[in-house]
């Protein structure tokens, strides 16, 4: 095979540990990965950032979850700017499976399990209740939006389009996530949809939670 014949699609994917649908979206990226020549590249977004200037507005039971929300993507920010953005995506399934398979509690003692099952410091947990990366969290979440626009939540995720540049989209959003050949054909959709100049959106109502099976 020539390396052209060979060479990974890139996919840029941004995330919040904390978001359902996000994590629907990201297993079945880890699928896709499987059936199809991709490369994913992991990305921090923030619901709390995006919400900041909204939480007047807001249900209480949303606002107090977007408080609870600073502190994985903080921890997140600390482990790739500390220890290099490979680890984002091992960090990421070790956290999402603790809060959204299992149902844990969003405490220290849950994100201190799961970077110690990545092989990452305790220490990092400290960085949920601190500021010094806001500034890079910031920017890494102005970067996802800034490709798809300022209407959207997570995920967020950025593929080939037409003519080579990325074309960033809000989702998709699924539940449960497609395994197999149903991974292969939404993946294909989504670049037929990429490859066509001027597409914005499908949706349609939700009927269904997230459904982590």
């Amino acid at each position: 095979m020539t390396a052209t014949e060979t060479a990974k699609t890139p996919v840029d994917f941004w995330f919040d540990p904390l978001c359902p649908w996000a994590w629907m979206t990201s297993r079945w990226m880890l699928e896709v990965e499987q059936v199809r020549p991709v490369e994913v590249r992991w990305h921090v977004m923030s619901l709390a950032v995006l919400n900041e200037d909204k939480l007047d507005t807001l249900p209480e039971q949303y606002a107090s979850f977007l408080k609870d929300a600073w502190g994985p993507v903080r921890v997140a920010v600390a482990a790739r700017e500390l220890h290099g953005e490979e680890v984002l995506g091992t960090l990421y399934t070790a956290l999402g499976t603790r809060f959204h398979n299992q149902a844990q509690p969003r405490t220290r003692e849950t994100v201190v399990a799961a970077l110690e099952e990545v092989g990452l410091p305790a220490e990092l947990a400290d960085y949920a209740d601190s500021d010094t990366y806001d500034t890079e969290l910031r920017a890494s979440h102005k970067e996802g939006i800034d490709k798809v626009g300022q209407d959207v939540g997570t995920p967020v995720i950025a593929v080939p389009g037409a003519d080579g540049e990325q074309i960033a989209f809000f989702g998709p959003v699924v539940t449960p996530t497609p395994r197999g050949e149903q991974a292969a054909k939404l993946w294909d959709g989504t670049l037929l949809v990429a490859s066509v100049p001027g597409f914005y959106e499908i949706k349609r109502s939700r009927t269904a939670g997230p459904s982590f099976e």
